[in-house]
């Protein structure tokens, strides 16, 4: 890198200012220039981290939102697999009770149950002649 006298680094805030050549120097001849882009004629190489960090970013926020999806969906289809779970099982109770009530519910079970009870059988009616 060469560094030549009186350069001084570009503020981008502030406009450049001419510089008055000094009288005793003769001015050198103007030499063409190329036409370069800004960023190379400054030495500036365009920030490729910066944009790579974004999409970084970005496609970790998309898949966190696609996950988020997902596990909300697979969350819905187990409160449905444990609702069937529970509504089978409601299902299985009320068929044992209809099962119970018609088993108890015969004249034979009353009877069984009444005798466990300490209950016995009335004697035979007494038949009261009319007069």
């Amino acid at each position: 890198m060469a560094v030549y006298e009186g350069a001084r680094p570009r503020s981008s805030l502030l406009p450049r200012r001419r510089l008055e050549a000094p009288l005793l120097r003769p001015q050198a001849p103007a030499i063409p220039r190329r036409s370069t882009r800004v960023t190379l004629r400054a030495h500036k190489r365009p920030r490729f981290f910066g944009v790579a960090i974004g999409l970084i970013a970005i496609a970790f926020l998309l898949s966190f939102f696609s996950l988020v999806q997902t596990v909300r969906v697979s969350t819905s289809g187990y409160d449905i697999d444990q609702l069937n779970a529970e509504y089978a099982q409601l299902t299985g109770q009320k068929q044992q009770s209809l099962s119970d009530i018609g088993r108890l519910g015969r004249e034979s079970s009353i009877r069984r149950q009444a005798i466990s009870d300490g209950l016995t059988q009335l004697p035979a009616p007494v038949v009261i002649p009319a007069r």
